[in-house]
């Protein structure tokens, strides 16, 4: 039988405005699409209703007004628009398997990936240095930390990764492609478009390369030295408690932080590497569908003042609707 990525090739040298692509996600296991649709459908709803949730809360509740809750909710609302982008499409994916799709849905999805993924990236390491100036700057974190600074570092973290979209997508998707069609991965990203393009990309991997190694490890370096500050003046603090309770919630945001990066790292720093494509779906799964739904637990649902602000606005809303 001839494997679906083999099938129905292009002609030579196509441009990719000029093809049909076909997500080829889990082929490799076809026994277990049913179930894997299941699972990721109850992943999908725990990840809007959660996200959902943290953002409306942060919104409602006067008590939520300080900058940690002002960029958990852009947080959320990234994990949000990022799980609409990939969600339903890998759902389709796997319970119509071979169903074609355009190249502009490719390249919007490829758009909304790297926009998604340069925010969150920058969101991380603004939240990291929040943390920062409130523990080791306590007396100067109401003047630095202003609303003003805080909607524009917000509004910053968005805009950042239109570009680095645009001109990746644009970019990969002028290339001329050959071949089979079919995208071995259940979302359209770099490297398993990079796997059909026939010609020299040495140029483009050398950029997205930079690109990352600014994206990412420069971020992960400004969050190192802020944790490294950060823990150094919790083990001066007298107070046990306020040990505690500084390195309690250091450790939530160095949880997503490593969750966050290690997967991202491993997919878009070597493009083309030795993993095979049914190891990087693994690797995906884990920034793409796993942490946006593990966020609004690790970050909010074990804060106190959230947990205190959640049954606030549910008292205030049912006595809304009380007769």
């Amino acid at each position: 039988m001839t494997p679906l990525w083999a099938a129905r090739p292009w002609t030579n040298h196509s441009r990719a405005g000029e093809l049909e692509f076909v997500l080829l996600g889990f082929a490799h296991v076809p026994s277990l699409r049913p179930m894997l649709a299941v699972l990721f459908l109850a992943i999908f709803l725990l990840t809007l209703l959660g996200n959902t949730l943290i953002a409306l809360l942060t919104s409602l509740d006067p008590g939520l007004r300080a900058p940690m809750y002002l960029f958990l909710r852009q947080l959320a609302l990234v994990e949000i628009c990022f799980s609409l982008d990939v969600a339903p499409r890998l759902l389709v994916t796997l319970l119509r398997p071979g169903r074609g799709m355009y190249p502009i849905s490719c390249a919007l999805q490829l758009f909304f990936v790297l926009s998604c993924v340069t925010s969150e990236c920058l969101l991380l390491t603004v939240m990291a240095w929040d943390r920062f100036l409130a523990i080791c700057r306590p007396l100067h974190y109401g003047t630095i930390m202003s609303l003003r600074l805080c909607h524009l570092l917000a509004t910053t973290c968005w805009l950042a990764g239109t570009p680095v979209g645009l001109v990746f997508t644009i970019w990969l998707f002028n290339f001329p492609y050959c071949g089979s069609r079919g995208i071995r991965h259940y979302l359209c990203d770099i490297p398993p478009l990079l796997s059909l393009v026939c010609a020299d990309t040495r140029v483009f991997e050398a950029s997205v390369f930079v690109a990352t190694m600014l994206i990412m490890i420069v971020p992960v370096s400004l969050i190192v030295m802020s944790y490294t500050r950060i823990l150094v003046a919790v083990l001066r603090m007298p107070s046990a408690s306020g040990r505690r309770k500084a390195l309690s919630t250091c450790a939530s945001h160095l949880v997503v932080v490593i969750l966050f990066y290690c997967t991202t790292g491993i997919i878009h720093l070597c493009p083309k590497s030795s993993y095979s494509p049914e190891s990087k779906q693994v690797v995906s799964l884990s920034y793409t569908m796993v942490t946006p739904m593990l966020n609004p637990l690790i970050y909010s649902l074990r804060n106190k003042e959230v947990k205190a602000a959640l049954v606030r606005v549910f008292i205030q809303r049912r006595g809304t609707f009380t007769p």
